[in-house]
């Protein structure tokens, strides 16, 4: 049973609320330390997940977990809602991503229904209201375990390209604070760059430089915003050969220097 510290880890918090502050806070190819499901209720978009890029809809529920990068484009017409699970959750949650089609009607419903109870406990004063969120958690790691046993028929096994991708995009998050190009990823790796790339524009319609600087202006964006370290230390903890690289390479992929977006954000 999660104690009252991790259960204070959980939010829930609606899909177009993730890109109130910019766009580039949910389409960066990025990862997070905690366990993510995001269920789609309208709209259409692409996302990404360990380099491997498909199509959702409406009634589509997505399982990333920690350290997976990913990215997803989030349209004016997208609703759903974002699970964050928290660092500390101790439900029985996939050790794998999942992309759920979620066909049946009562399906989707049970998910609405839990979610929603989740959400009311969790905004409740009235006595175990933290049991009882507790136990609706429970309800939806239930949830999620019996949609992916049900759909494991239709998952179709990876391909080579798209089992280099994800290895690179694993690969890409341990190391891409250390200055490591594509080259060095490719050597890790075992492929040549030509390789690395064809695979990725393959898996995602991307070439590998672009998941690694899409990786690196993400970081940079969030410590320009949520930190007040200086510019030219940022540069550095990310790898970069000076400061006034890492200034053209930011505004190359944003149309800002790092300072002006700094005083914008």
């Amino acid at each position: 049973m999660q104690d009252l510290s991790a259960l204070s880890q959980l939010r829930l918090v609606a899909i177009p609320r993730l890109v109130a502050h910019g766009r580039w806070r949910v389409e960066a190819m990025r990862a997070i330390s905690e366990p993510m499901l995001l269920w789609f209720t309208k709209g259409q978009g692409r996302i990404t997940i360990a380099g491997s890029t498909r199509g959702y809809t409406a009634n589509n529920a997505v399982f990333i977990p920690p350290g997976v990068m990913h990215g997803f484009e989030v349209g004016p017409q997208v609703f759903g809602t974002a699970v964050f699970f928290g660092k500390n959750c101790d439900v029985t949650l996939p050790t794998t991503p999942h992309h759920l089609r979620i066909r049946e009607t009562f399906v989707q419903q049970e998910l609405n229904i839990t979610l929603d109870a989740i959400s009311r406990e969790m905004n409740s004063n009235t006595p175990a209201h933290d049991r009882a969120t507790q136990h609706y958690l429970g309800l939806l790691g239930v949830w999620l375990e019996r949609q992916v046993h049900k759909g494991a028929d239709e998952v179709k096994r990876p391909d080579a390209a798209h089992r280099l991708v994800a290895r690179y995009s694993n690969l890409l998050e341990r190391n891409f604070r250390s200055g490591m190009g594509v080259a060095d990823f490719a050597g890790a790796l075992g492929v040549t760059p030509t390789h690395l790339t064809r695979c990725c524009k393959q898996a995602c319609g991307k070439p590998a430089s672009a998941l690694l600087q899409d990786r690196l202006i993400f970081e940079a964006r969030t410590l320009l915003v949520e930190t007040k370290i200086p510019v030219g230390k940022i540069a550095g903890a990310l790898g970069f050969a000076s400061p006034a690289y890492f200034t053209r390479a930011f505004q190359h992929r944003t149309g800002k220097s790092p300072s002006a977006f700094r005083k914008e954000a």
